[in-house]
């Protein structure tokens, strides 16, 4: 069974219109828009907080509830490019060995198989290629899905909408093969969560989602600032160094108030790092050559539209491939097949009472061994079903547990010093945070941690104050002992 999705853009002549569509965390927002001659125009935009679930209500409600919002918004247009939710998105890097081009996608086949807990008929897999500066090659493998896809088609099949692309909203707002993409990091926010997407030679090196960055104070979300400024630097500094010198922007995209008051906060930080922080409030038609009318206000369903209409080669689509009634018709039918057909015809006509009578036979036995078997059976690939669920995150180690054990231990037992959030990545990464009474009792916690034989690279991120003192530091697990 194939497992890469190959993207073969859908072929237009010089007009169009074409509905982008970006869903991410129970939002909607749409975007019709149409080209002619090299121009675009926006005919209708819309947003809109979808009050049912995609993946736990029934489908033909969602579908029903989505096409009242296009009703109101007055688009009759079916045919929709859609941006999946990023939070759908499992991703994993992959260095590339020197192999020949043929073979690249086999290992990168078997190096999905190994990274991604689901089995390869269980996703939607496509990936990006991209260099590091420094001349290695590497592939950022994103995974979706294949019951969420699907589940989505029933939607927007319920809402009569006929999709001819699902990719990922922040993908198309920073397009990784555009020459202005190399070394940038996007935020792309939402209203509950945050896209990051890191291009640099000719491909996406990261992507992934920033959970967490909004509190709800008076019914209203509030975007956390200092939280993404300490993801965002948690990302760069994940990356190989090399790489992260190579970023030198950062860009915002939007017009609200979280994405003005996120590159306020971003500028002071990021800025003296030699990374020039911007904000992207219009449509730019350098990357794509669709000309709209100035000040357009930017979007993941605009690019996703603009996108579709100007025929882009994009690395993420996630569309199931169609196969029309005709090439099934004659797939089946080919003339060697009719010739084997009429040949098996013949020789039925001559024996059908015979056969007839053992097919009965043959279904009468067979059923009666199933109803011996059946309630062991079901029982059996119930079993199964729950040991596929949840193989992938059986761990008996307790490694978490272990973590925090120690880290406990080197705390003093009178108070001195108290850790208000711990945070464990990958379960080797730890990130702690809180008060001491002084310098001194933080500089004798982490000497005993230091102690600790799993214990490693133990530093100091952040210390603000005297007395009380506010600290962050972080340290590495490693099980078996550490250098």
């Amino acid at each position: 069974m194939k497992t890469w999705l190959k993207h073969v853009p859908f072929q237009r002549g010089p007009g169009g219109t074409l509905l982008g569509l970006a869903l991410e965390a129970g939002r909607l927002e749409g975007v019709l828009v149409r080209r002619t001659n090299g121009f675009g125009e926006v005919k209708a935009a819309f947003g809109a907080t979808l009050s049912l679930d995609l993946l736990t209500d029934a489908p033909e409600l969602v579908g029903r509830e989505i096409r009242k919002h296009l009703d109101a918004a007055g688009i009759r247009e079916r045919r929709c490019a859609v941006g999946l939710p990023l939070g759908w998105a499992l991703t994993i890097q992959v260095p590339l060995p020197d192999l020949p081009p043929a073979d690249i996608d086999g290992f990168l086949q078997i190096e999905a198989e190994r990274g991604f807990p689901y089995a390869p008929e269980a996703l939607l897999m496509a990936q990006s290629r991209f260099r590091t500066p420094g001349g290695a090659a590497c592939a950022t493998l994103v995974a979706i899905p294949r019951d969420h896809v699907t589940r989505l088609e029933a939607v927007l099949q319920a809402a009569q909408l006929r999709p001819v692309s699902f990719s990922l909203g922040i993908a198309s707002l920073q397009r990784a093969n555009a020459e202005a993409s190399q070394g940038v990091m996007a935020l792309a926010p939402s209203d509950h969560s945050i896209g990051l997407q890191v291009s640099c030679g000719g491909g996406v090196a990261v992507l992934r989602t920033l959970e967490g960055v909004f509190e709800i104070e008076g019914g209203t979300p509030q975007l956390q600032a200092d939280q993404v400024a300490r993801e965002t630097r948690v990302t760069l500094g994940q990356l190989p160094s090399d790489l992260r010198e190579a970023v030198r922007r950062l860009r915002v995209f939007g017009r609200d108030n979280s994405a003005e008051a996120l590159v306020e906060h971003l500028r002071p930080r990021f800025e003296p790092m030699g990374i020039v922080v911007e904000q992207v409030r219009d449509y730019s038609a350098s990357d794509t050559g669709l000309q709209l009318p100035p000040r357009t206000p930017v979007s993941a369903a605009l690019a996703l539209a603009v996108q579709g209409l100007t025929e882009p080669k994009t690395g993420f689509e996630f569309l199931p491939p169609r196969v029309s009634a005709w090439q099934r018709l004659t797939s089946r039918y080919s003339s060697r097949k009719l010739v084997w057909t009429g040949a098996a015809a013949g020789a039925a006509a001559g024996c059908l009472a015979l056969g007839f009578l053992y097919q009965q036979w043959q279904l009468w036995h067979w059923d009666k061994q199933w109803q011996a078997i059946k309630a062991r059976a079901t029982a059996l690939e119930q079993i199964q079903q729950q040991i596929k669920l949840y193989r992938p995150w059986f761990d008996d180690s307790m490694r978490s547990l272990t973590v925090l054990r120690q880290l406990t231990e080197a705390f003093p037992e009178d108070g001195a010093v108290s850790a208000k959030t711990v945070e464990i990545r990958d379960a080797t990464s730890v990130t702690c945070s809180g008060t001491a009474q002084d310098h001194q009792a933080l500089i004798q916690t982490l000497e005993r941690l230091q102690t600790a034989k799993q214990v490693s690279d133990v530093r100091v991120e952040q210390m603000r104050g005297r007395s009380p003192l506010e600290f962050t530091f972080n340290f590495r697990w490693v099980e078996g002992g550490g250098s």
